[in-house]
């Protein structure tokens, strides 16, 4: 690969910089939103720090069901689901759009064409006319709010939709990445790293140029899922269900350069609310599908040292798998995968509260939360 030209820095950034006490200015791509703190990109999701796109929408949790096809939608203020819709097949996931004005079922209908996406209005909680789409396992945006990235896994390729109408812009096939499914940007904007579930590796994408730049295998990598850019842009983590623990990437570079053990089927990964703090959602099983009652918990990693500075296992054992932090960071909501349950993990004494749910819980999305856009999955803020 070759290295990256220098880059000049533009005004704005400039004036951001050295508001934060720093001289290393981001340049970003453009449309992308300025980073404010260069040192933490999360800067921007803190408590309190809600956009005005987000006015009136009702404080609630999705949780979307891959078997029973269904959405539960729970009050976060008493644990109780309040409110149950149907969707299309096997929902994987429940996505903020990039303007924080939709939220979007992911209903890739496995082994089938019946693929679609069904629109959630954040202001009713109500579904909206579901828009036939192929394969959407997940979804993600630029950083420029343009397209809509609908990761097709079945068929290894990133489709670029209009991200209201989701009519397809273009495509990007990675045929080395079997099981392409998470996915996180970095902190310009230029690249996006996804992992590949079914290669034990990643591929890295050129955003600007539409191309995939390269691909990694993890050493001992067996089932990667979810990935965080670290605050500072240096890094990326990756959750790997069968190595039990989490990959650290250099992402310019794209080489492994570390390893941090955290507990049985690693997960999913959120940063807490003042980005000092990764949440891991250690699933408890090695397989696709699991038992119920497993050895579940989940690991807290501080982002400076990347150690692990606490662990909490799952009561009576159980299944964290994807989530997202409360708007006010005091509870990290996770599915149970397994056990059709929902956690709620008081992030202070890692406590949990569990609330039935349907079969098979899987990407549930709290909202509203804070921040100025949504680069997607359950809410990867920005």
């Amino acid at each position: 690969m070759k290295a990256a030209r220098p880059r000049r820095i533009a005004l704005p950034a400039l004036l951001l910089a050295f508001a934060f006490g720093s001289a290393h200015a981001i340049e970003t791509v453009p449309g992308m939103p300025p980073v404010v703190d260069p040192s933490n990109l999360y800067s921007e999701i803190a408590a309190g720090k809600m956009s005005p796109a987000v006015a009136g929408a009702l404080e609630r949790v999705y949780v979307p069901h891959v078997s029973s096809n269904d959405v539960y939608v729970i009050d976060p203020a008493t644990f109780k689901v309040v409110d149950r819709f149907k969707v299309g097949l096997n929902p994987q996931h429940v996505v903020p759009s990039w303007d924080l004005k939709t939220l979007w079922v992911t209903n890739n209908a496995e082994g089938t064409t019946k693929g679609s996406l069904t629109p959630i209005d954040p202001a009713t909680g109500k579904p909206g006319k579901p828009i036939p789409v192929d394969d959407p396992y997940n979804m993600y945006f630029t950083p420029d709010g343009k397209s809509a990235i609908v990761v097709a896994e079945a068929h290894k390729r990133l489709d670029f939709r209009d991200p209201h109408t989701m009519a397809l812009q273009y495509s990007i096939e990675a045929p080395r990445c079997a099981g392409i499914n998470h996915s996180d940007t970095s902190i310009d904007g230029r690249y996006a790293i996804y992992t590949c579930e079914f290669a034990g590796g990643l591929a890295k994408i050129d955003l600007v140029n539409r191309k995939v730049v390269g691909y990694l295998k993890l050493s001992k990598g067996g089932m990667p899922q979810d990935i965080r850019v670290a605050p500072d842009g240096s890094v990326f983590f990756v959750a790997d269900m069968r190595a039990d623990g989490v990959f650290v990437i250099d992402g310019e570079s794209f080489k492994e350069i570390g390893f941090i053990a955290t507990g049985m089927g690693t997960h999913g990964l959120y940063p807490s609310r003042d980005g000092t703090r990764l949440y891991v959602a250690n699933r408890g099983s090695h397989m696709i599908h699991g038992k119920k009652g497993g050895p579940g918990s989940v690991s807290v990693v501080d982002f400076a040292t990347r150690k692990v500075v606490a662990n909490w296992p799952v009561p009576n054992g159980g299944s964290p798998d994807m989530g997202n932090v409360s708007a006010d960071g005091k509870w990290l909501w996770l599915s149970g995968r397994y056990d059709n349950v929902v956690y709620a993990f008081d992030t202070e004494t890692g406590a949990a509260k569990v609330i039935p749910v349907g079969t098979e819980p899987h990407g549930l999305a709290v909202w509203p939360q804070p921040g100025r856009y949504s680069l997607g999955h359950t809410g990867n803020m920005r």
